[in-house]
């Protein structure tokens, strides 16, 4: 009885070169400027999480730790100003300890979830001057933004972040290139 055939495997899948790609190509040494830029572009897919996610808690445990010091948060007057319904003198402790935690959950890694929790429902608090007291946000609505608004923004890359992070809380990983 014959050998049955054998398969050949498929080809690798070749990804599409984008602009970028063929405008490298016309470099002279271009094959040196594309190995280096695969392994910066790999370690970035390596520690790239690792640095987001200790990044991120950084910032949240820092903004955190400055509502516990009366006078010294910039986002004090802010909280005091959108929150006028509930009293300062226990809210402001509360949302430092709040922010806090979620700073160490992000700089420890552990808790992922819990942790990632804890961000999103702070996060629509964040959004709250704009509804209630829109007259800090906007020096000319809706495009022109006070230093507080421009505060409030930047919480847009804070949550996009989260949202990276979230979607590797059960292994999820980035999928380097060869």
């Amino acid at each position: 009885m014959p050998n049955p055939p054998t398969a050949t495997p498929p080809p690798a899948p070749t990804r599409k070169l984008t602009l970028e790609d063929r405008l490298l190509r016309k470099l002279p040494n271009w094959q040196k400027i594309d190995t280096l830029d695969l392994r910066i572009t790999n370690w970035m897919g390596r520690y790239g999480l690792v640095f987001m996610r200790v990044g991120l808690g950084i910032i949240f445990f820092w903004f955190g730790a400055l509502k516990l010091f009366p006078g010294l948060s910039p986002a004090e007057d802010l909280v005091r100003q959108s929150t006028w319904f509930v009293n300062p003198a226990w809210f402001l402790p509360l949302l430092a300890v709040w922010e806090m935690a979620i700073g160490i959950g992000l700089i420890t890694g552990m808790f992922m979830r819990t942790t990632l929790l804890l961000l999103f429902l702070q996060m629509p608090g964040t959004a709250l001057p704009i509804f209630v007291t829109p007259e800090l946000v906007f020096t000319h609505f809706p495009f022109g933004l006070t230093i507080e608004g421009q505060y409030i923004v930047k919480n847009l890359a804070l949550v996009t972040a989260a949202l990276v992070l979230g979607a590797a809380v059960r292994g999820g990983r980035f999928i380097n290139a060869e």
